[in-house]
C-alpha cells in the first residue's frame, strides 16, 4: 500500500540551509504522508487526506472550540495541535493494522521529533510540547486529543457525505468517546448518525 504521495527528499538536499529551513522542509513532508487509515478503508489516494490536512483541521477545530475557554490556554492548545503528529514525518501514519505497540510507536515518533526539532534553538520547549501531548499531561493536551478524535469523525462524515465510504461505525465509536462532553454538543448529531 502506498502510504506517501512522494518520499521525503528536499530536507536531505539542503546542505547550506539554515536549521529552521531544514526543519521546515522536514515538517512540510506531512503534506505527502497519507492518513493511512483512510486508505485501509478504501479511500482512493486522490481523495485521501494527508497528515498535514488533518493537522490543519485539528488546529482549526481547536481554535474554534477553545475560544473564550478560561480553563484552557489557547496558545498552548494551538502549539500542541500543530505539533501532535510531527513524528509521522519519518514514522508515517501507523494504524492498528500495523501492530506496533504504543510504547514502540511513541519511541519511534520521539526519535523523529528529536531529529526534526533537536537542532533548533528552541528545541527543548517544542519537544516538551510534543511530550506533554503524548503523556496527556495537561487539560490542553487532553482537549487536543479529544479534538483529534472529533476531527477524525468529521472527516469520516465528510467521506460518507461524498459517498466515498460508509462511516457509521467510526461515527458511533468516536461519538461514544465524546458524547458526554458538552464541548462537542454541536457535533453530536453527526456522531450518532445511523
Amino acid at each position: 500500500m502506498q502510504t506517501e504521495k512522494a518520499p521525503i527528499t528536499t530536507a536531505d538536499k539542503l546542505d547550506d540551509a539554515s536549521i529552521e529551513t531544514t526543519a521546515w522542509f522536514q515538517i512540510l513532508h506531512l503534506k505527502q504522508v497519507f492518513r493511512k487509515g483512510w486508505l485501509e478503508r478504501g479511500i482512493h489516494p486522490a481523495r485521501c487526506e494527508s497528515v498535514a490536512e488533518h493537522s490543519f483541521g485539528n488546529a482549526m477545530l481547536c481554535l474554534l472550540l477553545a475560544q473564550g475557554r478560561e480553563d484552557l490556554n489557547l496558545e498552548r492548545v494551538l502549539r500542541l495541535a500543530l505539533i501532535h503528529d510531527l513524528g509521522e514525518v519519518y514514522v508515517g501514519d501507523l494504524t492498528p493494522k500495523d501492530a506496533v505497540d504504543r510504547d514502540a510507536k511513541i519511541a519511534m515518533e520521539r526519535d523523529a521529533v528529536n531529529k526534526i526539532l533537536g537542532p533548533l534553538p528552541n528545541a527543548a520547549a517544542l519537544i516538551a510540547d510534543w511530550e506533554e501531548y503524548e503523556a496527556q499531561a495537561s487539560a490542553e493536551a487532553r482537549f487536543v486529543k479529544d479534538i483529534d478524535r472529533l476531527e477524525f469523525a468529521l472527516q469520516a462524515a465528510h467521506y460518507q457525505t461524498a459517498e466515498l465510504m460508509d462511516s457509521a461505525d467510526l461515527l458511533k465509536k468516536v461519538g461514544a468517546q465524546l458524547n458526554d462532553k458538552d464541548d462537542f454538543a454541536a457535533f453530536r448529531h453527526l456522531l450518532s448518525a445511523e
